[in-house]
């Protein structure tokens, strides 16, 4: 007699099909639509300033997803990753002006994907430098090694060496033409969105796959209990380091696109209150990749905002605009406070309700 199944639920006989991303076809049906919702509604629908600012919105999510990499499941506390992604721009500027690349590579416009892999190597063993005190601190004191990555690596190696590299003052220019991907020249808005998502969203599915890894659940371990962890056999030391590389590779990433988004490359662009920043994001996004992801939507969108408004009352109070970087920087703390004492769970949590009451209707209490 055959065994029948009654109706009560989606059944996994796989491991893999436990930890399946689309387990069921509506989730399949959900993601298929975001998908072409971000490859193809936003470029038709938004116009070119809502286009920058969703790169700018892609850009922070690649930097705040080392960071969540970091302190969200390594339990390993930051103050000092845009250093990291400033070693990934700096890399991939110089690949791009500076290194004498075959003429074939540069017919075929290979230099810039080149570089980007490159600099996210590169930013991925300068960070395990500074994570090698790790082995030793952690808490304050490993906070206080990741702030002097910040000003050693931008504020004295970039500043007074790097970029004096050819006689410049202080920054590279990137002239139009200089960053392209085979034959397309990512000179437009648009055409930096696209390079933008496509870095997203290999740079997030690397990202899930390895946190679901025997490496992330090593990670998690460390994060919850380091001495149990090492109790149970895993080497904390490997794998903290590991975490660094990891973060450093992803930040790599972040500044290797962030040189595709901008005419000139100087290391204003990667001050200590990016650093700040980015941290500012995930406390306020919450846990896991969605919490980088809602944070540096809520974020960027935000100071948009805020930046709109300023600008019609600076028609009527000039100083304004002049002391708008003061007015961003009190939102940014008076939302960190906002957060911590209504939501300290972050926008992920909030999240994470909406899609069980949904999931579980009519049952959702």
């Amino acid at each position: 007699m055959s065994r029948v199944w009654l109706p009560c639920g989606d059944y996994h006989q796989r491991y893999a099909e436990d930890q399946g991303w689309w387990q069921t076809n509506v989730i399949k049906g959900k993601m298929i639509l975001l998908l072409l919702i971000v490859f193809v509604v936003f470029p038709l629908v938004l116009d070119e300033y809502w286009i920058g600012v969703a790169n700018m919105v892609g850009y922070t999510i690649l930097g705040a997803l080392g960071v969540q990499l970091l302190i969200g499941y390594a339990g390993l506390i930051t103050l000092g990753h845009a250093a990291f992604i400033a070693v990934g721009a700096y890399t991939s500027t110089l690949l791009i002006l500076k290194f004498p690349w075959p003429q074939l590579i540069l017919d075929w416009g290979l230099a810039f994907p080149i570089s980007i892999l490159v600099a996210a190597i590169v930013a991925g063993l300068w960070s395990v430098l500074f994570g090698l005190p790790s082995a030793r601190v952690k808490g304050f004191y490993l906070i206080l090694t990741t702030m002097a990555a910040q000003f050693i690596t931008v504020d004295f190696i970039l500043t007074q060496y790097v970029s004096k590299i050819g006689g410049r003052g202080q920054a590279f220019s990137l002239p139009p033409g200089t960053i392209k991907i085979g034959p397309w020249v990512i000179d437009t808005d648009l055409k930096v969105y696209f390079v933008m998502i496509t870095l997203l969203a290999l740079t997030v599915m690397i990202m899930a796959n390895l946190l679901r890894s025997r490496v992330g659940r090593a990670w998690i371990a460390i994060r919850d209990n380091d001495i149990a962890a090492e109790t149970l056999g895993i080497n904390i030391i490997w794998y903290k380091l590991l975490n660094f590389f990891v973060a450093g590779f992803i930040g790599g990433i972040a500044g290797a696109f962030w040189v595709s988004n901008c005419a000139a490359l100087s290391p204003e662009h990667f001050s200590w209150f990016l650093s700040l920043w980015l941290v500012g994001v995930i406390l306020i996004g919450g846990a896991g990749i969605e919490g980088a992801i809602f944070g540096s939507i809520f974020m960027v969108v935000v100071m948009e905002l805020l930046q709109m408004v300023a600008i019609p009352l600076s028609e009527y109070w000039p100083k304004i605009m002049f002391s708008f970087a003061f007015v961003k920087e009190m939102a940014f703390g008076l939302a960190i406070c906002a957060f911590l004492i209504y939501e300290p769970r972050g926008l992920s949590y909030r999240w994470w309700q909406v899609k069980n009451y949904f999931n579980l209707w009519p049952f959702s209490y």
